[in-house]
């Protein structure tokens, strides 16, 4: 078994090249792996963050998997199905690259009861995200 996560988030974004940008500057994800697609489409792109992975892709409406099984936020209202948990060092300096990338922030940074210190904002497409210093692989409670 490799020291990289086993789990990988895939996510579809409408502009995913803007996306593979943005994520890049906002929350300090690094470039693994683009294959790019006709007509600034991507087919899939891995972007890496310490030991984890997301994937992304373009949202492609006519394709028969995206059109049946996914849905962008501004499809359903702006709700969101999940969020996406990022573990960072440094909450408060996460905070201040997010807002200053023009990540909406829908819970102000704050110590939290559990842990740690995080914030939740959602990226320029309204997908959500928690960042915060809270790592719950170093936390067990029976």
């Amino acid at each position: 078994m490799t020291d990289k996560s086993p789990v990988t988030v895939s996510m579809n974004y409408v502009d995913a090249p803007r996306a593979i940008e943005w994520l890049c500057q906002a929350f300090g994800f690094q470039k693994h792996a683009i294959y790019p697609g006709p007509n600034n489409t991507i087919i899939q792109a891995e972007l890496t963050l310490g030991n984890g992975m997301i994937m992304l892709s373009t949202a492609e409406k006519e394709n028969p998997y995206n059109k049946r099984y996914m849905k962008q936020p501004d499809e359903i209202g702006g709700a969101e199905t999940r969020c996406i948990n990022l573990i960072v060092s440094d909450a408060d300096a996460a905070y201040a690259r997010a807002k200053e990338a023009g990540a909406e922030i829908l819970l102000e940074i704050e110590d939290k009861h559990y842990g740690g210190r995080g914030f939740t904002c959602k990226d320029f497409e309204g997908h959500i995200w928690n960042i915060g210093s809270y790592d719950p692989w170093q936390t067990k409670k029976d």
